[in-house]
Protein backbone atom coordinates (compact mmCIF):
# COMPACT_ATOMS: atom_id res chain seq x y z
CA UNK A 1 0.00 0.00 0.00
CA UNK A 2 1.84 3.22 -0.78
CA UNK A 3 1.90 6.68 1.73
CA UNK A 4 -1.14 7.80 -0.24
CA UNK A 5 -3.63 5.51 0.28
CA UNK A 6 -2.20 5.12 3.99
CA UNK A 7 -3.56 8.84 4.11
CA UNK A 8 -0.99 11.35 3.74
CA UNK A 9 -0.07 13.76 1.18
CA UNK A 10 3.36 15.21 2.62
CA UNK A 11 6.03 14.21 5.30
CA UNK A 12 8.26 16.88 6.80
CA UNK A 13 10.76 14.73 8.42
CA UNK A 14 13.21 16.90 11.02
CA UNK A 15 13.59 19.77 8.54
CA UNK A 16 16.27 22.04 9.21
CA UNK A 17 17.14 24.85 6.74
CA UNK A 18 18.01 28.38 6.11
CA UNK A 19 20.05 30.77 4.19
CA UNK A 20 23.52 31.43 3.50
CA UNK A 21 24.69 35.00 3.05
CA UNK A 22 27.98 35.83 0.88
CA UNK A 23 29.63 33.37 -0.27
CA UNK A 24 29.29 32.47 -4.25
CA UNK A 25 25.54 32.87 -4.91
CA UNK A 26 24.65 32.39 -1.80
CA UNK A 27 26.82 29.30 -1.17
CA UNK A 28 29.60 29.28 1.10
CA UNK A 29 29.18 32.07 3.20
CA UNK A 30 27.50 32.62 6.85
CA UNK A 31 24.64 30.30 7.46
CA UNK A 32 21.64 31.40 9.26
CA UNK A 33 19.24 28.33 10.50
CA UNK A 34 16.08 29.70 10.38
CA UNK A 35 13.57 26.16 10.55
CA UNK A 36 14.78 23.75 13.71
CA UNK A 37 13.96 20.15 13.30
CA UNK A 38 10.82 20.47 11.43
CA UNK A 39 8.79 17.34 11.84
CA UNK A 40 5.18 17.17 10.57
CA UNK A 41 2.55 15.70 8.10
CA UNK A 42 -0.28 16.53 6.26
CA UNK A 43 -3.24 13.79 5.74
CA UNK A 44 -4.93 13.00 2.77
CA UNK A 45 -8.48 15.59 3.03
CA UNK A 46 -7.60 17.92 5.70
CA UNK A 47 -6.97 21.61 6.25
CA UNK A 48 -3.54 22.03 7.92
CA UNK A 49 -2.90 25.27 10.07
CA UNK A 50 0.14 26.65 10.33
CA UNK A 51 0.29 29.74 12.76
CA UNK A 52 2.86 31.63 14.74
CA UNK A 53 4.38 35.06 14.44
CA UNK A 54 5.34 36.99 12.28
CA UNK A 55 8.97 36.10 11.24
CA UNK A 56 8.88 33.13 12.93
CA UNK A 57 9.68 30.94 9.70
CA UNK A 58 6.47 29.93 8.42
CA UNK A 59 6.93 31.31 4.47
CA UNK A 60 10.34 29.71 4.97
CA UNK A 61 8.54 26.37 5.58
CA UNK A 62 6.45 27.05 2.70
CA UNK A 63 9.76 27.82 0.56
CA UNK A 64 10.81 24.57 1.24
CA UNK A 65 8.04 22.33 0.57
CA UNK A 66 7.35 23.98 -2.60
CA UNK A 67 11.22 23.16 -3.53
CA UNK A 68 12.61 26.64 -3.57
CA UNK A 69 15.14 25.98 -0.52
CA UNK A 70 16.82 23.18 0.11
CA UNK A 71 16.93 21.80 3.39
CA UNK A 72 20.65 21.25 5.20
CA UNK A 73 19.02 18.35 7.25
CA UNK A 74 15.77 16.09 7.43
CA UNK A 75 13.74 15.50 4.35
CA UNK A 76 10.01 16.61 2.60
CA UNK A 77 8.58 13.61 0.93
CA UNK A 78 5.49 14.47 -1.69
CA UNK A 79 3.07 11.62 -2.01
CA UNK A 80 1.54 13.92 -4.56
CA UNK A 81 2.84 16.07 -7.64
CA UNK A 82 4.35 19.16 -5.88
CA UNK A 83 1.87 21.62 -4.72
CA UNK A 84 0.52 24.63 -5.94
CA UNK A 85 0.28 28.21 -3.98
CA UNK A 86 -1.89 30.84 -3.12
CA UNK A 87 -0.26 33.53 -2.10
CA UNK A 88 -1.16 36.70 0.43
CA UNK A 89 -0.77 39.45 -2.05
CA UNK A 90 -2.69 38.24 -4.75
CA UNK A 91 -1.55 41.49 -6.66
CA UNK A 92 1.99 41.00 -6.83
CA UNK A 93 1.14 37.55 -7.80
CA UNK A 94 -0.80 38.25 -10.80
CA UNK A 95 0.44 39.82 -14.25
CA UNK A 96 -0.24 43.35 -13.96
CA UNK A 97 -0.37 43.79 -17.76
CA UNK A 98 -2.23 40.68 -18.58
CA UNK A 99 -6.47 39.99 -17.75
CA UNK A 100 -7.68 37.72 -15.25
CA UNK A 101 -8.32 34.92 -18.31
CA UNK A 102 -4.56 34.86 -19.15
CA UNK A 103 -3.70 34.20 -15.30
CA UNK A 104 -5.80 31.35 -15.14
CA UNK A 105 -4.83 29.72 -18.56
CA UNK A 106 -1.07 30.76 -18.69
CA UNK A 107 -0.82 27.57 -15.83
CA UNK A 108 -2.07 25.15 -18.68
CA UNK A 109 -0.34 26.72 -22.23
CA UNK A 110 2.98 25.69 -19.78
CA UNK A 111 1.95 22.29 -19.04
CA UNK A 112 1.22 21.92 -22.80
CA UNK A 113 -0.80 19.09 -23.15
CA UNK A 114 -4.22 20.75 -24.30
CA UNK A 115 -4.79 22.78 -27.11
CA UNK A 116 -7.04 26.14 -27.19
CA UNK A 117 -10.43 25.22 -26.93
CA UNK A 118 -9.94 22.68 -23.92
CA UNK A 119 -7.80 25.50 -22.42
CA UNK A 120 -11.02 27.80 -23.13
CA UNK A 121 -13.08 25.23 -21.57
CA UNK A 122 -11.40 24.68 -18.25
CA UNK A 123 -10.82 28.45 -17.78
CA UNK A 124 -13.94 29.03 -18.32
CA UNK A 125 -15.50 26.51 -15.60
CA UNK A 126 -12.92 26.89 -13.32
CA UNK A 127 -13.43 30.97 -13.24
CA UNK A 128 -17.20 29.91 -12.78
CA UNK A 129 -16.73 27.70 -10.25
CA UNK A 130 -14.29 30.49 -8.10
CA UNK A 131 -17.74 32.37 -8.90
CA UNK A 132 -15.86 35.03 -10.44
CA UNK A 133 -18.26 37.31 -12.69
CA UNK A 134 -17.63 36.84 -16.44
CA UNK A 135 -18.01 40.53 -17.12
CA UNK A 136 -14.42 40.79 -15.77
CA UNK A 137 -12.42 37.89 -17.87
CA UNK A 138 -10.71 40.46 -19.62
CA UNK A 139 -10.08 43.27 -16.66
CA UNK A 140 -6.24 42.96 -15.16
CA UNK A 141 -5.43 42.87 -11.94
CA UNK A 142 -5.62 46.52 -11.02
CA UNK A 143 -9.02 46.98 -12.37
CA UNK A 144 -10.35 44.46 -9.50
CA UNK A 145 -11.20 44.11 -6.01
CA UNK A 146 -9.13 42.24 -3.42
CA UNK A 147 -11.50 39.44 -3.19
CA UNK A 148 -11.45 39.28 -7.25
CA UNK A 149 -8.02 39.15 -7.41
CA UNK A 150 -7.75 36.30 -4.58
CA UNK A 151 -10.50 34.17 -6.88
CA UNK A 152 -8.47 34.75 -9.82
CA UNK A 153 -5.52 33.60 -7.52
CA UNK A 154 -7.40 30.63 -6.75
CA UNK A 155 -8.53 29.55 -10.22
CA UNK A 156 -4.71 29.47 -11.33
CA UNK A 157 -3.49 27.68 -8.50
CA UNK A 158 -6.27 24.99 -9.28
CA UNK A 159 -6.53 25.05 -12.73
CA UNK A 160 -3.89 22.09 -13.62
CA UNK A 161 -5.91 20.32 -10.74
CA UNK A 162 -3.50 19.67 -8.17
CA UNK A 163 -3.99 17.20 -4.72
CA UNK A 164 -1.98 19.23 -2.20
CA UNK A 165 -2.51 23.42 -1.98
CA UNK A 166 -0.33 26.18 -0.06
CA UNK A 167 -2.50 28.87 1.27
CA UNK A 168 -0.29 31.37 2.83
CA UNK A 169 -1.87 33.63 4.91
CA UNK A 170 -4.31 34.08 1.21
CA UNK A 171 -7.02 36.33 3.73
CA UNK A 172 -4.94 38.65 5.79
CA UNK A 173 -5.66 41.33 2.89
CA UNK A 174 -9.38 41.12 2.68
CA UNK A 175 -11.86 42.43 5.01
CA UNK A 176 -14.04 40.32 7.54
CA UNK A 177 -17.02 40.10 5.03
CA UNK A 178 -14.48 38.97 2.00
CA UNK A 179 -12.72 36.72 4.31
CA UNK A 180 -15.73 34.71 4.90
CA UNK A 181 -16.61 34.13 1.70
CA UNK A 182 -13.14 33.11 0.32
CA UNK A 183 -12.98 30.85 3.69
CA UNK A 184 -16.65 29.27 2.36
CA UNK A 185 -14.78 29.30 -1.36
CA UNK A 186 -11.73 26.89 0.06
CA UNK A 187 -13.83 24.76 1.72
CA UNK A 188 -16.32 23.68 -0.41
CA UNK A 189 -13.11 23.56 -3.33
CA UNK A 190 -11.47 21.02 -0.83
CA UNK A 191 -14.91 18.72 -0.71
CA UNK A 192 -15.35 19.19 -4.94
CA UNK A 193 -11.90 18.60 -5.64
CA UNK A 194 -10.56 15.70 -2.91
CA UNK A 195 -7.42 18.31 -2.07
CA UNK A 196 -5.58 18.68 1.40
CA UNK A 197 -4.47 22.49 2.49
CA UNK A 198 -1.41 23.30 4.49
CA UNK A 199 -2.97 26.63 5.36
CA UNK A 200 -0.49 29.62 6.64
CA UNK A 201 -2.12 32.17 9.12
CA UNK A 202 -1.21 34.44 11.98
CA UNK A 203 -4.91 35.03 12.24
CA UNK A 204 -5.70 32.24 15.35
CA UNK A 205 -9.31 33.07 14.43
CA UNK A 206 -9.67 32.25 11.05
CA UNK A 207 -7.95 29.27 11.78
CA UNK A 208 -9.94 27.69 13.70
CA UNK A 209 -12.91 28.60 11.47
CA UNK A 210 -11.09 26.48 8.66
CA UNK A 211 -8.81 23.79 10.00
CA UNK A 212 -8.66 20.66 11.46
CA UNK A 213 -5.36 20.30 12.79
CA UNK A 214 -3.13 22.91 13.94
CA UNK A 215 0.51 23.63 13.99
CA UNK A 216 2.49 26.46 16.49
CA UNK A 217 5.54 27.55 15.22
CA UNK A 218 7.86 29.53 17.48
CA UNK A 219 10.95 30.76 16.28
CA UNK A 220 10.90 28.40 13.38
CA UNK A 221 10.44 25.32 16.08
CA UNK A 222 7.17 23.15 15.76
CA UNK A 223 5.92 23.36 19.51
CA UNK A 224 2.31 22.00 19.97
CA UNK A 225 0.31 20.52 17.45
CA UNK A 226 -2.92 18.69 17.35
CA UNK A 227 -6.58 18.83 16.37
CA UNK A 228 -7.77 22.38 16.52
CA UNK A 229 -10.09 22.52 19.26
CA UNK A 230 -7.72 20.44 21.67
CA UNK A 231 -5.13 22.82 21.00
CA UNK A 232 -7.39 26.21 21.25
CA UNK A 233 -9.12 24.70 24.51
CA UNK A 234 -6.74 22.49 26.28
CA UNK A 235 -2.79 24.02 24.72
CA UNK A 236 0.10 22.47 26.69
CA UNK A 237 2.59 25.71 25.48
CA UNK A 238 3.05 29.26 27.16
CA UNK A 239 3.94 30.55 23.74
CA UNK A 240 0.17 28.90 22.34
CA UNK A 241 -1.76 30.24 25.34
CA UNK A 242 -0.12 33.71 24.54
CA UNK A 243 -1.06 33.51 20.75
CA UNK A 244 -4.45 32.78 22.28
CA UNK A 245 -5.05 35.53 24.36
CA UNK A 246 -3.93 38.14 21.92
CA UNK A 247 -6.40 36.59 19.30
CA UNK A 248 -9.56 37.47 21.95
Amino acid sequence: MNAENDGLVLEVKHVSAGYHSGGFAGHGGKYREVLHDVDFVVRHGEILGLVGESGTGKSTLARAILGLLKPEKGEIIHHTPRPQIIFQDPYSSLNPAYSAWWSVEEPLRIFGKYDAEERKRRVRDMLQRVEFAEEFYEARPDELSGGQRQRVSIAAALIRRPRFVIADEPVSALDVTIQAQILKLLRELRDEFDLSYLFISHDLNVVYQLCDRVLVMKDGRIVEQGPVEEVYDHPKEEYTKKLLEASM
